[in-house]
C-alpha cells in the first residue's frame, strides 16, 4: 500500500506492507531515488503490525521502485500507479 501526503520539499510517500507481508525477512524499498541500493530504506514495524518507510519524493514526477526482502527475494507493490513489467511506479 502506499500513502501520500504534501509537504513543503514534495510528496512524502509511505511505502506499507501488511503484517503478513514477507514474513520476518527485513525488507527495503528500492528505486531510482535511492539508486537502487538495498538497505537504504528499510520497513520498520508499526504498532499494527504492519511495516512502513517513507520518503520524501518531488513534485510531479513518476519514480521507479521495488521491495527488496532478505535473500535476495524481489517483489512489487500491487497498488503501484504503474508497472512496467519490471518495476512499479509511484506518480508524485
Amino acid at each position: 500500500m502506499l500513502e501520500r501526503a504534501a509537504v513543503k520539499q514534495g510528496t512524502k510517500v509511505t511505502f506499507v506492507l501488511p503484517e503478513d507481508g514477507d514474513g520476518d525477512r527485513p525488507v527495503s524499498v528500492v528505486g531510482d531515488f535511492n539508486d537502487w541500493k538495498p538497505g537504504a530504506h528499510v520497513l520498520k514495524p508499526r504498532e499494527d503490525g504492519s511495516r512502513a518507510v517513507s520518503v520524501v519524493l518531488p513534485k510531479g514526477r513518476m519514480t521507479a521502485f521495488r521491495y527488496l526482502a532478505g535473500g535476495g527475494h524481489w517483489f512489487d507493490e500491487g497498488d503501484a500507479d504503474h508497472h512496467d513489467g519490471t518495476n512499479g511506479y509511484v506518480h508524485t
